[in-house]
């Protein structure tokens, strides 16, 4: 759903960029209250899974693909403020290194994929929570539902944006039933990943997910064949033991990223995606511009001058995901930084009674 150059006038798009510029600062200081020195760096992997799997579009119906937005599953892994700086840090890597999404619609990109998605879903998400037993499997349930809805949000508000600001005229019913219609069955998609990706990392480190705190249950012992809860000092050695694997969960995380974007992105759908289908039969495209970064070494997802096209996309892929991670894990790790130097500087002029 990656709204390229022409699409919304330039007045929108300047007040898109404001309004997602506003998100982004509030979502920065947000980040500070959910990142630790655990998740800081699995939210740079979370962007860079992001990006790996936005490049794996699936057919959705005759001539229409999708792909992953990827708002749902960043808020459930890593919280609300730090999805939406996950997604714009992937659309800004995007826009200007692959030319996938225009520049000057960054603002409308990040307000519609980024703060429309991980809104929605955060929402959709805490409510289902909060009426569904305290267990692993009512998050993933809950996620599931949270990304199918999130998907068809952004499509009505990427309609409510063109009705403000689009360059052509084209009756917003119309729009609007097409860009909601093919999106709810992308949700389906976007709900099955998000499900799947959050119930495997659920399954092995709960503590790392976001949306899954507060959920753990006590550990049990079996005392003369009778399950008991345990002693409160009996879970710190498990716990310890379970910080102690971080590493892995990352390195694991980063491997499937680098084998999803460099390989199996190679079978991706070739056919359209639903925003793009949609602006081709309803003449949304008419004006659309040539990308700034037209010329970028790896626009289109392909490197420069490298002509196998297996080749050229894998390493393109691999480019991305690293570049993703690194510019996401500093960023992360910045605003950590930020929060622990805030804590200090209370603590040190804080007078003692």
């Amino acid at each position: 759903m990656h709204v390229p150059d022409g699409f919304i006038n330039a007045p929108v798009s300047v007040a898109a960029g404001v309004a997602a510029a506003a998100a982004v600062a509030v979502s920065l200081r947000g980040a500070r209250r959910e990142l630790d020195e655990r998740t800081a760096p699995l939210a740079g992997l979370v962007a860079a899974f992001i990006f790996a799997v936005q490049m794996l579009n699936f057919p959705v119906a005759a001539g229409t693909s999708g792909h992953l937005l990827g708002g749902a599953l960043a808020a459930i892994l890593v919280g609300p403020y730090t999805g939406v700086l996950c997604v714009s840090v992937v659309l800004l890597m995007q826009g200007i290194l692959f030319a996938d999404g225009g520049l000057t619609a960054l603002g409308v990109n990040i307000t519609v994929m980024g703060v429309v998605t991980v809104v929605t879903a955060h929402l959709v998400f805490r409510g289902l929570l909060r009426v569904l037993p305290p267990t692993r499997r009512s998050v993933t349930v809950a996620g599931f539902v949270a990304a199918l809805l999130s998907v068809p949000a952004a499509a009505a508000a990427f309609t409510a944006v063109y009705a403000v600001g689009g360059t052509t005229d084209v009756p917003l019913g119309k729009v609007l039933t097409a860009m909601v219609g093919v999106h709810v069955l992308i949700g389906i998609g976007e709900a099955l990943i998000t499900a799947a990706t959050v119930g495997a990392v659920i399954a092995v480190r709960p503590d790392l997910v976001h949306g899954a705190r507060g959920l753990t249950a006590p550990l049990k012992l079996r005392v003369d064949g009778v399950l008991v809860d345990a002693p409160a000092a009996a879970t710190v050695p498990a716990a310890g033991a379970a910080a102690g694997s971080t590493k892995k969960v990352w390195v694991t995380g980063l491997v499937t990223a680098l084998v999803l974007a460099g390989f199996v992105s190679f079978y991706a759908s070739a056919d359209p995606d639903g925003l793009e289908k949609v602006a081709a039969d309803k003449g949304i495209d008419e004006k659309v511009e040539e990308h700034a970064a037209a010329g970028s070494p790896l626009a289109d997802y392909g490197v420069k001058d490298v002509d196998d096209a297996r080749l050229s996309g894998g390493l393109a892929g691999v480019i991305g995901v690293g570049v993703t991670v690194v510019a996401g894990t500093g960023i992360f790790w910045t605003v950590r930084r930020r929060r622990t130097d805030d804590l200090t500087a209370t603590a040190t002029t804080t007078p003692v009674a």
